[in-house]
């Protein structure tokens, strides 16, 4: 009797055991702190030491590709790639965010949580990025429930680890934060529409972490 008790809570504390979060660098050389300085100078009128952050935001994306590969290999290099005409004007450091979810709900982190990534245009400053494989078209809400376990672990793991973290919103609502004291970009006209990662997965992921008591943006740019 003993040994089938110890049996099931074995199985169900392997059943239900947190996702493993797997390192997996992208290239984030000297030459690339460099272009977040840079970045962080041109478009928030900064001068910093370093890239070190203190979170306050988390930023959930979807890629835009169906394919790990094809995701982890946009997100690698350390120059944008050439068809991001549309943030070409925002200079050259490529595009980043500190984790990255496969389909399957694996968790890779791709940077230290506490850098710089350029992920979201005005918030990058306080903000963490968390990118799920998936949204094909920019347009299909189409990621996963082990995405959505995934976004959950990963919300109440960042919470834990930095306390003042106060804000869980989608890529597709930053428009609402334009007003707020996170806003930083100098360049009005620089902004692009989002859609990522879909209002369904926001959804499902806000109501899960809702006992964090994580702030939503603003219903209306103020």
């Amino acid at each position: 009797m003993r040994s089938a008790v110890l049996f099931l809570a074995l199985f169900f504390a392997t059943a239900y055991a947190s996702p493993r979060i797997i390192d997996k660098p992208i290239d984030f050389s000297e030459d690339r702190v460099e272009m977040t300085k840079e970045y962080i100078q041109s478009h928030y009128g900064l001068d910093v030491k370093d890239i070190t952050i203190k979170p306050k935001i988390i930023v959930l994306h979807w890629t835009a590709e169906p394919d790990f590969a094809k995701s982890f290999g946009r997100l690698k290099p350390e120059i944008l790639l050439s068809d991001r005409t549309d943030i070409k004007k925002g200079g050259a450091l490529n595009v980043s965010a500190h984790f990255l979810v496969d389909k399957d709900g694996t968790i890779y982190r791709l940077m230290p949580d506490n850098h710089m990534a350029r992920h979201i245009i005005g918030l990058n400053y306080f903000s963490i990025g968390i990118e799920n494989v998936g949204g094909a078209n920019n347009t299909n809400q189409d990621l996963t429930p082990a995405q959505v376990e995934s976004n959950i672990y990963l919300v109440r793991y960042l919470k834990a680890k930095y306390p003042d973290i106060e804000l869980l919103m989608g890529h597709y609502e930053y428009d609402r934060m334009k007003k707020t004291k996170y806003w930083l970009e100098k360049d009005d006209s620089y902004f692009t529409q989002k859609n990522d990662p879909g209002d369904i997965f926001m959804k499902a992921v806000r109501d899960r972490v809702k006992d964090l008591h994580l702030k939503e943006p603003p219903k209306e740019s103020k």
